[in-house]
């Protein structure tokens, strides 16, 4: 199949793009670079060095002879661009990365939450208007979040995106099916919630094939494409911004960091490994749905944990100290999470759960580039409230206070 990676330079997009172009299809990569505009806003890097998109093209070439074709597009601001490159490139199926993806960003100031919602919906909507536009009858498929559902359930398992309701007509009681409710926890995860309303809307008005992947917590470092050679190595966020939960553990370990957890750690996250996410988003393009059928959904996880039991699980193993942080999101601090992924299990997904072996692979990353790292920027200080923000802990390892008392000695 010819398949646009729409975000396809980013942390999920890029070991997307080889996993596909390593089972023989042509990859068009379209993305404009805002990620990496966004580390130079940061003042950070990912932690392994990467090289340009059109490096890594190269390399991908010159180790596999297959080619990943590069095209700077931004979709949330160039529409007349994206319909024109769709009307000639007319891909079999589009992946849509693009957008930004870090809820902490999105909750900065108020300058974030305009942009991740001006970029994440525009994006969206450009995109679904340029393919009724030019006929493209693409498979699309979208990386959503579980994060759609906030972190609390009622006692249930959350299905996988519909839940049979029962309604009271004046003909008596009525069954349908809805969009499970969704609870969004920041800007970021609203733009997904409203995503939602935009492929429902497009896949019963025009027809277009959609599937959305309800992804969890990704962790990981490497996928079997990505070992190739040095140069093809994944970004990997450590920052208080972008670093998953359980990456940003085994970091602060390897590099004798106080593991940190915010609140009481009781929060419930759904997660998978990298390596999965990429086999689910094959396993998913092959199980299109029709024109006229709703959008199909899946839940993207492997398995849950505490954020707390994931803490203790890299201390015993590695010897790191855990501190016990403030919060700065406006969360429930315990709650329980029970997911449904029977579709992928389905289909075949064998699933990578946690496995101290996988686990010295981010702790063997993480010491290799440790002096790429910036101690001043692990700590996540991006506050949900005004009130969050002035409990907020951006001092971890006690320097200030080192440093006052090395001052008096």
């Amino acid at each position: 199949m010819r398949i646009a990676v729409l975000g396809g330079d980013g942390f999920v997009g890029w070991p997307t793009c080889l996993h596909l172009s390593d089972l023989d299809h042509d990859i068009h990569i379209v993305d404009n670079l805002s990620r990496r505009w966004i580390d130079t806003e940061l003042g950070v890097q990912s932690l392994t060095p990467m090289d340009s998109i059109q490096e890594r093209c190269r390399i991908w070439r010159e180790v596999t002879g297959r080619r990943l074709n590069f095209h700077l597009i931004d979709l949330a601001k160039e529409y007349e661009r994206l319909k024109g490159w769709l009307a000639e490139h007319r891909p079999d199926a589009i992946i849509h990365f693009a957008e930004q993806r870090a809820a902490p960003y999105s909750m900065k100031t108020d300058r974030h939450k305009v942009y991740t919602v001006n970029n994440n919906v525009s994006a969206t909507h450009n995109l679904l208007a340029a393919m009724v536009e030019t006929g493209v009858d693409a498979h699309l498929v979208h990386l959503g979040t579980m994060g759609v559902y906030g972190y609390g359930t009622v006692g249930a398992a959350i299905p996988e995106g519909y839940l049979p309701v029962k309604v009271d007509t004046t003909d008596g009681e009525a069954e349908q099916e809805i969009l499970y409710p969704t609870r969004p926890g920041s800007v970021y995860h609203m733009t997904k919630s409203l995503d939602q309303i935009l492929f429902q809307f497009y896949a019963q008005n025009d027809g277009l094939r959609i599937t959305d992947l309800h992804q969890g917590i990704v962790w990981g470092t490497h996928t079997e494409q990505t070992r190739r050679h040095e140069q093809l190595i994944n970004r990997f966020d450590y920052d208080g911004d972008y670093g998953t939960v359980l990456n940003r553990f085994l970091i602060q370990a390897a590099i004798g960091y106080p593991l940190t957890v915010h609140g009481t750690g009781g929060q419930t996250r759904a997660f998978i490994h990298i390596q999965d996410s990429v086999r689910c988003i094959e396993l998913a393009l092959a199980d299109a749905p029709h024109a006229g059928e709703r959008v199909k959904i899946f839940n993207q996880m492997t398995e849950t944990h505490r954020v707390r039991d994931l803490a203790e699980l890299v201390a015993r193993k590695t010897g790191a100290r855990v501190a016990y942080l403030p919060n700065p999101r406006k969360e429930a601090e315990e709650n329980d999470l029970v997911v449904k992924n029977d579709q992928f299990l389905a289909l075949g997904l064998d699933p990578t759960t946690l496995a101290e072996g996988l686990l010295d692979e981010i702790v063997e990353v993480a010491r290799r580039y440790a002096h790429r790292i910036d101690r001043s920027r692990v700590p996540a200080v991006s506050a949900w409230t005004r009130d969050l923000a002035s409990r907020v802990e951006r001092d971890p390892e006690g320097t200030r206070l080192r440093s006052v008392s090395g001052g008096t000695a």
